[in-house]
C-alpha cells in the first residue's frame, strides 16, 4: 500500500511565492511522463514537478545554493511524497 500524499503544482506554487518572493514562477507537474518509474504514486500527478523559478534571493548565489533555497522551501513536501523536483533557476 502507498502511503504517499499526493501535492498539486499549486501547492507548491504558494509554497514558493510565500518563502522565496519569486518574480517569475512556473510549477508543473510531469508525474504522468514518470508512470512506473521509482517514487510514483499510481495516480499520475503529485510525485513529480519542474519548478523555472526567478527570485530576488537568487541574486550573488551560486546555481547550487539557488537550488537549496527551493528544496528547503519545499522541504516538507519532499517529506510527504514529492520524489523528483527539476529546478530551472533563473
Amino acid at each position: 500500500m502507498n502511503d504517499l500524499i499526493s501535492h498539486s503544482a499549486t501547492q507548491l506554487e504558494q509554497r514558493l511565492r510565500e518563502k522565496l518572493a519569486p518574480t517569475q514562477l512556473e510549477v508543473l507537474d510531469e508525474s504522468a511522463a514518470h508512470a512506473g518509474h521509482s517514487g510514483a504514486n499510481g495516480s499520475g500527478f503529485g510525485t513529480h514537478f519542474r519548478v523555472r523559478i526567478a527570485s530576488p534571493l537568487f541574486t550573488g548565489k551560486s546555481r547550487v545554493a539557488r537550488h537549496r533555497l527551493v528544496y528547503d522551501a519545499l522541504q516538507d513536501f519532499i517529506d510527504q511524497g514529492v520524489h523528483a523536483i527539476a529546478i530551472e533557476a533563473l
